[in-house]
């Protein structure tokens, strides 16, 4: 399921990222990668702030969107 359907406070693991090279680039120089566990920080205006690898990252819906993720 995609990253924007795991709600506030919960944790996931990073199944897949989907979409184009550049993209799948970018989020992996963010940290995003597959197998990472990942928290739902804050929902807000629709921008989502997320923990990973102990930093706190936000991202729109759409690059949200591109994060198949598993809930644990």
């Amino acid at each position: 399921m995609p990253l924007t359907f795991v709600k506030v406070g919960e944790t996931a693991c990073i199944r897949a990222i989907t979409g184009k090279d550049e993209t799948r680039r970018f989020l992996g120089d963010l940290g995003f990668s597959q197998g990472q566990s990942i928290t739902v920080v804050a929902d807000l205006a629709g921008n989502m702030i997320l923990s990973v690898k102990n930093a706190r990252i936000a991202l729109d819906k759409t690059l949200a969107n591109r994060i198949q993720v598993i809930c644990k």
